[in-house]
């Protein structure tokens, strides 16, 4: 099983490439002249960066605001840079987890690559770990879900995506501007 082993990065975002509804999404960590790729679904990205946002305030609340977690993402970290070249995926994103490391204030986030359920025999997944600060953390959410907005805009009735060829409604009944769906 190869753990790609980042504590810390020098660099850990979120990326995409591609048109809105045909996007692929991206986790890169870089650091000491590594650099790792793996690729996850927009909602995984999404999730990830709700799931952090909710560990932070959740440490804070509990330390009765002593815990060195910034409210918000601090401007100085911002990274609005594209992803690094070339794009080579080391693995396909499954499962992730996310956890609080108290004694060195550390997030620890994990990756790991998607299983065949089946494959008993099958070698052992591979894991990105990615050890962050907090700030560096709120920074990576903050960008994680600028970057899951960007996409398509919702229907304002049903909610789905909206696509550039059209779109059929669910609450139009299948009716798309006076035409029927086929």
């Amino acid at each position: 099983m190869p753990v790609f082993d980042y504590d810390p990065p020098d660099r850990f975002v979120a990326g995409a490439l591609g048109q809105p509804g045909a996007r692929a999404f991206f986790l890169q960590a870089r650091a000491e002249g590594r650099l790792t790729t793996v690729a996850l679904e927009k909602l995984q990205v999404e999730a990830l960066a709700g799931r952090l946002d909710e560990l932070l305030d959740e440490v804070l609340r509990k330390s009765g605001g002593t815990a060195h977690v910034p409210a918000l993402a601090p401007a100085d970290l911002a990274d609005n840079g594209p992803l690094e070249q070339p794009i080579d995926e080391e693995f396909r994103v499954g499962t992730m987890a996310l956890g609080w490391d108290e004694e060195d204030a550390k997030v620890v986030i994990e990756a790991q690559e998607i299983v065949d359920e089946d494959d008993f025999e099958g070698p052992e997944p591979a894991v990105l770990r990615v050890r962050i600060t907090a700030g560096v953390a709120r920074a990576f959410s903050q960008r994680a879900l600028r970057l899951v907005a960007a996409g398509r805009p919702p229907c304002p009735l049903c909610g789905q995506p909206l696509d550039a060829a059209g779109h059929i409604c669910v609450r139009l009944n299948g009716y798309r501007g006076g035409e029927v769906a086929s």
